[in-house]
């Protein structure tokens, strides 16, 4: 029996947009580590970096529990780790070399550590898990056990989906390993959740945990980056998911939940499932999701509705059916339009996530975004400028005009870090445009004469000319 600190890197005091949002999530997936470790009987803590100071606070927990073992597992299910803000990077690649120095052996994994695994190992890792990799952390941990001073060629041998320092080690065959069954709970009491409480309440009045009901994505949009499941999409039982909702509402009483999956649901019937085992538990807690815009029927809507969802962001991205298309999104803008109309209907909230800058997009495709946003009334937006992340194809289209920047600092930045049709400026002056055109006052003149304005100078805020980009053929 080892003992162990799971710990994760996402540290919101590094993140001021996030920070002054006040929205913060415990860390799901390093939860799921975890619990995973704990039901294998070993002596577990956590290091939660969402409401900590600094790293330093990391190093107090490290102290106190003295861990033969650090496994900082970040958060997959949250969108910024996939991001891998430099921020964060730093502080992980820290938090590693403190545990080294402590005498704890140490193993990584999230999306950062699986695209570079390199910077992971030469920060102290003893071995870097590559996607999700519980299966593999169950192997590597399990050697541990039995000598926790066993080498890196002897520790990594054979396991699929590991990154190691191992050189001159002769090739021997690799078994892949069954994947390990999720703990059905979490581990949530090894979280300080009044904390979370505490901010959510002073900031907005009311509280909000989340749970997840499945993993990945199986769509194939060119931007979105996943080392973590790949295109898989990995659903729990809706009776399972249920449960957990309505032992989050009988332990600790949140007043919403936010559904952080990637596509929530994906089928009526799932849907109608656990608003039927909600029901018979004595009825849930009102929720979030993210939903295509294309899975959205009269009966999904419904069946959002009887299962107490309050609010569905739809990953519309454009209005543009050139850039949806360009993106290998998949959807229509009338399927986005309607999906908006059937959710409204059923008295659900809808928020729109919007990308600009994408490559090929032109001011017509702003005006088209515009006119969407214009036509479908969404009750909120997000918006965003196009991030190309490593493994993606879009990233393969612009990675010869990035520069020495190679990935924002926190979620706020917004710097274009290829060259696009406009500068970055001229992106976060639509991005206050649309923000303004769903946000409820008298002002619309004064707006469109703006957007009006913004049409006569746009071309004064055009970037240098860059090598033309070759928008890829569309995957079907």
């Amino acid at each position: 029996m080892l003992s162990i600190l799971v710990a994760h890197s996402y540290f919101l005091r590094f993140d001021d947009k996030q920070r002054r949002r006040a929205k913060p999530y415990p860390p799901l997936a390093t939860l799921q580590a975890a619990a995973l470790l704990r039901d294998a009987k070993h002596r577990v803590t956590l290091f939660d970096a969402m409401l900590a100071e600094s790293v330093d606070d990391y190093g107090a927990a490290l102290d106190a529990a003295r861990p033969e073992l650090v496994v900082c597992y970040e958060d997959n299910y949250n969108f910024l780790s996939k991001m891998c803000l430099g921020k964060m990077r730093r502080a992980c690649c820290d938090m590693i070399a403190r545990a080294k120095r402590a005498g704890a052996r140490v193993i990584a994994a999230g999306s950062d550590a699986s695209d570079a695994p390199g910077e992971y190992l030469r920060a102290g890792a003893d071995a870097v898990l590559i996607g999700e990799g519980l299966a593999a952390l169950v192997a590597l941990v399990s050697r541990l056990d039995a000598d926790t001073a066993l080498p890196a060629e002897r520790l990594v041998e054979g396991i699929l989906g590991v990154a190691a320092n191992v050189t001159g080690a002769p090739a021997r065959p690799v078994v892949p390993l069954p994947a390990p069954e999720l703990p059905r709970r979490l581990a949530w009491d090894l979280v300080d959740v009044e904390r979370y409480r505490a901010v959510w309440r002073d900031a907005h009045g009311y509280f909000s945990l989340n749970l997840a009901a499945s993993r990945g994505c199986s769509f194939r949009c060119n931007w979105c980056a996943k080392p973590i499941w790949g295109h898989r999409y990995l659903q729990r039982p809706a009776v399972e998911t249920a449960e957990e909702m309505l032992h989050l509402k009988r332990q600790y009483a949140p007043d919403h939940v936010w559904f952080a999956d990637d596509i929530f649901g994906f089928r009526p019937d799932w849907v109608t499932a656990f608003a039927g085992a909600l029901d018979a538990g004595g009825g849930g807690v009102p929720f979030t999701i993210q939903l295509r815009a294309d899975l959205v029927s009269a009966r999904m809507a419904a069946a959002l509705r009887a299962a107490g969802c309050r609010e569905v962001w739809i990953g519309a991205e454009s209005g543009s059916q050139k850039i949806l298309d360009a993106m290998n999104k998949g959807t229509r803008v009338a399927e986005i339009v309607a999906a908006r109309r059937l959710l409204g209907a059923e008295g659900i909230r809808v928020g729109f996530f919007l990308q600009l800058g994408y490559p090929g997009e032109d001011f017509a495709d702003i005006l088209a975004t515009r006119e969407l946003v214009e036509n479908a009334r969404p009750d909120d937006v997000g918006v965003s400028v196009a991030y190309p992340l490593p493994g993606t194809q879009f990233y393969e289209l612009v990675k010869t005009q990035l520069g020495a920047k190679k990935r924002w600092q926190d979620s706020g930045d917004l710097e274009m870090m290829f060259s696009g049709t406009y500068c970055s400026e001229f992106y976060r002056v639509v991005r206050d445009l649309l923000h303004e055109q769903v946000t409820p006052g008298d002002g619309r003149r004064v707006l469109w004469h703006r957007w009006n304005d913004l049409a006569e100078r746009e071309e004064l805020f055009r970037s240098e000319p860059a090598a033309p980009v070759r928008l890829p053929l569309r995957i079907v």
